[in-house]
C-alpha cells in the first residue's frame, strides 16, 4: 500500500494526521477560553464531554491519530538521515529575507524531531493532570480532589503552582515552533504549493498557529496571575452585583 510503503505516502498520512490534531488544538483552545469567562459554562462543557460513549470514541480516535503521527515522524526522520548519510550534521543555513518567517521555517524543520518529543513530555504532563483526573477518573471511579467535571477547579489547582505554569509555556513555545512549520509543510504536501501561494499559506500558517498558541498562553496566564475574568466573578450573582454596582456609581456620577 502506497500509504504506508512510499515516502509520498507517509508524507501524506503526516500532513493528514497533522491536520486533523491541529483542529482539534482549535477545539481545545475554544473550550479554554470559555473557563477565562465562566468557571460554570467551563463546567458543563466538561459535563457534557466527561465519560459519555461519544467522548470516549473521540478520545480513541485523537489517540490513534497522535501515535500514528508520532511514529510516522520517526520512521520518515530515520528515512531522511539514511538518505542524508555523511552530511546528517550540515548546518542548514538561510537568507532571513522574511524575518520572523524564515527564523521559524529554518530552524522548525531543522529540530523537528526534537520539538515533537518536548511535545510528547508536554503531552503526558497535560494528561496527568487534566484527563487523568476527570475522564479517567469518572471512567474508574476514582475518588480525586475535585469532581471529574470540576474542569475550572483542576485549572485554577494547576496553574496555581508556578513551575507547571513554566513548563506550560516552554511547552506551548515547542508546539508553536512545530506548528510554524508543520502547518504549511503539510499544507504543502497536499497540494497547497507553488511560488505565489507558498509563501502565502507560510504565512497564514505563521499567523494562524501564533494567534491559536497566544489563546493558550492567555488562558494559563489569566488563572496564573488571577486575573482571568471567571475568578473575578464566580457565578451570575456575583456577576449580577457587579453590575448593579456600575449602574450605581454610574448614577451617581451623573448626579
Amino acid at each position: 500500500m502506497w500509504l504506508i510503503n512510499s515516502s509520498i505516502g507517509r508524507k501524506v498520512v503526516m500532513s493528514v494526521t497533522g491536520l486533523a490534531l491541529i483542529l482539534f488544538l482549535t477545539f481545545h483552545c475554544c473550550m479554554n477560553i470559555v473557563a477565562l469567562f465562566s468557571g460554570k459554562a467551563y463546567n458543563v462543557i466538561c459535563e457534557l464531554l466527561g465519560s459519555n460513549w461519544y467522548a470516549i470514541v473521540a478520545t480513541l480516535g485523537l489517540a490513534a491519530l497522535a501515535l500514528i503521527h508520532i511514529v510516522y515522524a520517526f520512521i520518515l526522520t530515520a528515512q531522511n538521515r539514511k538518505a542524508r548519510g555523511g552530511n546528517r550534521y550540515d548546518v542548514a543555513t538561510t537568507t532571513n529575507k522574511n524575518g520572523i518567517l524564515d527564523v521559524a521555517e529554518g530552524w522548525a524543520s531543522s529540530n523537528m524531531l526534537v520539538l515533537g518529543i518536548i511535545i510528547l513530555l508536554g503531552l503526558l504532563m497535560h494528561l496527568k493532570h487534566f484527563w487523568y483526573n476527570m475522564m479517567f477518573a469518572e471512567i474508574v471511579g476514582m475518588e480525586t480532589k475535585f469532581s471529574p467535571v470540576d474542569g475550572f477547579s483542576w485549572i485554577q489547582e494547576t496553574f496555581s503552582n508556578p513551575v507547571f505554569v513554566v513548563l506550560y509555556l516552554v511547552w506551548f513555545c515547542a508546539i508553536w515552533f512545530h506548528l510554524a512549520h508543520g502547518f504549511w509543510s503539510a499544507l504543502h504536501t497536499l497540494g497547497a504549493s507553488g511560488k505565489i501561494w507558498q509563501k502565502r499559506v507560510q504565512w497564514i500558517g505563521l499567523i494562524y498557529v501564533s494567534l491559536l498558541m497566544l489563546g493558550y498562553t492567555v488562558v494559563v496566564l489569566g488563572f496564573a496571575f488571577g486575573c482571568a475574568p471567571s475568578l473575578c466573578c464566580m457565578d451570575a450573582d456575583c456577576c449580577q452585583q457587579a453590575l448593579d454596582c456600575c449602574k450605581d456609581a454610574a448614577a451617581v456620577c451623573a448626579q
